[in-house]
């Protein structure tokens, strides 16, 4: 139940993990569903027809994931980001928005394929969110499509993307995943397109993360190659970070038409600086995107524990958290059965 003392006071925010870092951001996964299969993400082959999703009554219900965040946030974390699976694809997902849009001091954000944008933008601006972030892999559809391997079209998410803008949401921020020989030749028609348009494309390294993706060193695109290309097209010169442990390296157009992110997680690890812990979810929480376990916070939910009780045990995870898997990537690290994205959230 919870502790009205508690849930009136502020209380002091975990120590720092094994490593120096506070806890500063979450991320909530609120489905393990999508209507996309990408290859880097879910692919097809294993999330097919016959694959069992989690039932209804194993997620978190919008009350608990609100009871949750209000526990992160007291303890130091700033900023929460919805994801998923595809978060949109979740029923009245604006309700639990509004309800994490009360928290004070709490910057609320949601990353969404765009399939559905267009018809919840409103929705959800209504309901207090005031940042997006758009997965877009390629702007023509032969690539888009064969890599969300169901044929959706990509002018749908730029319907979406129009629609959240028009709804108030800017900067939009469009994140791409760059993996060789499917979708490099798309970096610098993807530049172009959002150069000057005010939105924010960020490109990222493809990641280790899961072991169902395939993942090969040799599929990666650096963040330095992707620079060079951009700037040879239309000069870019790099930017100071918004804030400390900031994943995205920043680069500022030289003519003032806007900026580019990278986020080089492979070949330039941040470990050093990561602040984010997650919550899956069916209510587990990992302290890493490239764990192997989790741990339960749904049965202390569901068992009865105060939320000093909860809050003791998110001190303890934290203050043993030592990850630092990118500064350590081997073969061995990668074939490890690391937990899927599609479940943890990006």
């Amino acid at each position: 139940m919870n502790d009205p003392v508690f849930l009136a006071v502020k209380h002091d925010a975990p120590p720092p993990d094994r490593r120096g870092r506070p806890l500063r951001d979450l991320r909530i996964s609120v489905t393990d569903r999508c209507n996309f299969r990408c290859t880097y993400c879910m692919p097809k082959e294993v999330y097919g027809n016959d694959h069992q999703f989690l039932e209804h009554k194993e997620l978190l219900s919008f009350e608990e994931i609100a009871r949750l965040a209000r526990i992160f946030a007291r303890k130091g974390a700033e900023k929460i980001r919805l994801t998923g699976g595809e978060p949109l694809v979740r029923r009245n997902l604006e309700s639990l928005v509004e309800m994490l849009a009360q928290i004070p001091n709490v910057d609320l954000a949601l990353t969404t394929n765009g399939t559905l944008l267009k018809k919840k933008a409103r929705a959800l601006w209504d309901a207090g969110l005031k940042r997006i972030t758009v997965s877009l892999d390629a702007l023509d559809d032969a690539t888009f499509m064969k890599m969300n391997d169901v044929d959706f079209p990509v002018a749908r998410v730029l319907d979406g993307i129009a629609e959240a803008a028009a709804v108030g949401f800017n900067p939009i921020k469009i994140n791409m995943v760059v993996k060789r020989g499917a979708n490099d030749n798309c970096i610098l028609p993807m530049a172009r397109h959002f150069r000057g348009s005010g939105q924010i494309l960020r490109f990222i390294e493809y990641m280790d993360v899961g072991h169902t993706n395939g993942w090969r060193m040799e599929d990666v695109v650096t963040a330095r190659q992707i620079v060079d290309m951009i700037s040879a097209d239309a000069p870019l010169a790099q930017a100071d970070p918004n804030y400390r442990g900031e994943v995205a390296e920043r680069w500022r157009y030289r003519d003032g038409s806007g900026e580019i992110g990278v986020v080089a997680s492979v070949t330039q690890a941040f470990c050093r600086d990561c602040t984010r812990a997650r919550l899956s979810t069916d209510g587990k929480l990992y302290t890493c995107l490239f764990a192997t376990r989790g741990h339960d916070l749904k049965a202390l939910l569901r068992g009865g524990a105060s939320d000093h009780e909860i809050s003791d045990r998110i001190d303890a995870i934290w203050r043993q958290r030592e990850d630092r898997y990118s500064e350590i990537r081997t073969a061995n690290t990668v074939a490890a059965q690391k937990i899927e994205m599609s479940y943890i959230g990006g």
